[in-house]
């Protein structure tokens, strides 16, 4: 069974994902990005979250 340490650190979230590891909603991730607390970038049609971004924004780091 492969380890935690086996996979990379991931560098940006789906906003579902993002979600499910702040334990925000959906309203407020967008919410957050509209206001400029987030940061998010457009790929192709995904919205994808920076990982440091997200982690700032948590822990008050913004």
């Amino acid at each position: 069974m492969p380890t935690v340490d086996q996979y990379p650190q991931k560098i940006g979230f789906s906003v579902k994902e993002a979600c499910t590891a702040s334990s925000l909603g959906r309203t407020s991730i967008y919410a957050h990005i509209s206001s400029g607390r987030l940061k998010a970038v457009r790929v192709g049609g995904r919205t994808i979250i920076p990982a440091e971004s997200l982690r700032g924004l948590v822990t008050g780091e913004e």
